[in-house]
């Protein structure tokens, strides 16, 4: 095992740049940029919302090299509603703290970049809660898509996929209450219907919103059920004859910025978002994503997520999802790293790896990677955009166009609950203040354990 960890040392060592020890890195300054427009959802590939893994150091990671937009995790309405503000002197990271715990972290230099994810059943708790984050983000998004029972069973997450009527007045009263400089957009999964999925597009697009992201995959679909990305194309052709110039997002088994151009070639989205495969490297949204992640991506986050304070339970989960092409990193290195991080308790346990860069000087290297190249400059022009013929002729034969009044084939649910046998009843009034939206459980929030 010493001799394993010595090895990744020395590739450590020959694989970064080390900066002077004097060096000491200018101040960070927030990028200079205008507000969202609807021009900002389209040609770029996203990192999608994810609870833990869209961690604060995950998603400065995603915007040096190369996302475009990225979100934050889910936090459910009331949860932010019950916190504290507080800005760290020192590095500058805004956190929003509950009792015990961080329920929301950020950093000025990603609010140009930044939309927050919301969960929310409610109207006038959407707006609350909105109003009481919006100095420190670029737009809201409703989750309209989140399966799991924490969001459910209070009417939030893909509950709203069957209370249209619900869904469409939280998405007006954000847009009524936010300023035009906050965008304001959603996120939701494909209804087994095209027909019904249409429809509910349709009054989505009519309530103002900059952006509508599609997770192609139904609620009782689960991660490793096929995406049917093939239906989205009809989808996106509806919204353009709409004629609001919005921009249609594809989330669903894409990989990186390679297989971004693949969906949208099938597609025809005007953007792609990455869930899994930023998880895993989220240097993904580059052209030519970290190779040795052990070497080349772990340390740095590891010394990064130590210098804002990340949690440390929530960067481990963080770095034991990392994975990618091992080039010089054998199969055994890997193994030993990961041996090391399952028995690490604190950041100390991991010192002998976090060399090189302090983290301070990764954040410098962050904000100047930000300012050479803007996020919002990261774009994937159609130009770039091609299939090859044996893919196209493949893909025109497995696209389904769902006949009016049936269901579109899907795979089995993989024990995820079902949807309700009452779709075809009149829908729920609009709770008032008193709706229940509890928040998640410790072990599902942003700074869990």
């Amino acid at each position: 095992m010493h001799k394993l960890l010595s090895r990744i040392s020395k590739l450590l060592s020959m694989s970064r740049r080390s900066l002077s020890p004097s060096s000491s890195p200018r101040p960070s300054k927030r990028a200079k940029m205008d507000h969202l427009t609807k021009e900002d959802f389209k040609n770029g590939v996203f990192l999608a919302p994810m609870v833990r893994s869209g961690a604060l150091p995950t998603r400065l990671f995603a915007l040096k090299h190369g996302a475009t937009l990225v979100w934050g995790p889910e936090i459910v309405d009331k949860a932010i509603l019950h916190s504290t503000r507080e800005v760290d002197p020192v590095t500058g990271v805004v956190s929003y703290n509950g009792v015990s715990r961080a329920i929301f972290t950020t950093h000025p230099i990603e609010k140009p970049y930044l939309i927050y994810q919301m969960g929310s059943a409610d109207p006038d708790l959407a707006v609350q809660a909105a109003k009481i984050v919006m100095q420190d983000i670029s737009g809201i998004d409703l989750n309209c898509g989140c399966p799991k029972p924490f969001s459910t069973h209070a009417g939030m997450g893909a509950a709203l996929l069957t209370n249209p009527d619900l869904l469409c007045a939280i998405l007006v009263a954000l847009r009524e209450a936010m300023p035009s400089h906050i965008t304001v957009t959603a996120k939701i999964r494909l209804l087994p219907s095209q027909e019904d999925t249409l429809k509910l597009v349709e009054r989505i697009v009519n309530t103002g919103v900059s952006a509508l992201t599609v997770h192609c995959r139904t609620r009782n679909m689960r991660e490793k059920d096929r995406a049917v990305i093939e239906r989205l194309r009809e989808i996106v052709e509806f919204v353009e004859g709409m004629g609001k110039d919005i921009a249609v997002v594809e989330n669903g088994d894409c990989k990186d910025w390679e297989d971004a151009k693949r969906v949208r070639a099938v597609t025809g989205a005007h953007s792609v978002m990455i869930a899994r495969g930023a998880e895993s490297n989220p240097s993904c949204f580059s052209p030519e994503p970290l190779k040795d992640v052990e070497t080349t991506l772990i340390p740095a986050y590891l010394n990064l997520s130590k210098y804002l304070q990340n949690h440390w339970s929530l960067t481990k989960f963080c770095v034991g999802q990392f994975k990618g092409t091992r080039m010089q990193v054998t199969k055994a290195d890997s193994l030993a790293m990961r041996q090391t991080l399952s028995q690490a308790k604190d950041y100390s346990d991991m010192e002998h790896l976090m060399t090189s860069l302090t983290g301070e000087q990764e954040f410098q290297q962050i904000i100047e990677a930000i300012e050479k190249k803007p996020p919002r400059e990261h774009r994937m022009l159609l130009t770039e955009i091609s299939l090859p013929h044996d893919e196209q002729d493949h893909e025109e034969k497995a696209t389904t166009i769902t006949p009016q009044g049936t269901q579109n084939p899907e795979p089995p649910g993989s024990g995820a609950p079902f949807l309700p046998n009452d779709t075809g009843k009149p829908h729920t009034k609009i709770p008032g203040h008193d709706a229940t939206t509890p928040t998640p459980s410790g072990v599902l929030s942003l700074t869990s354990l």
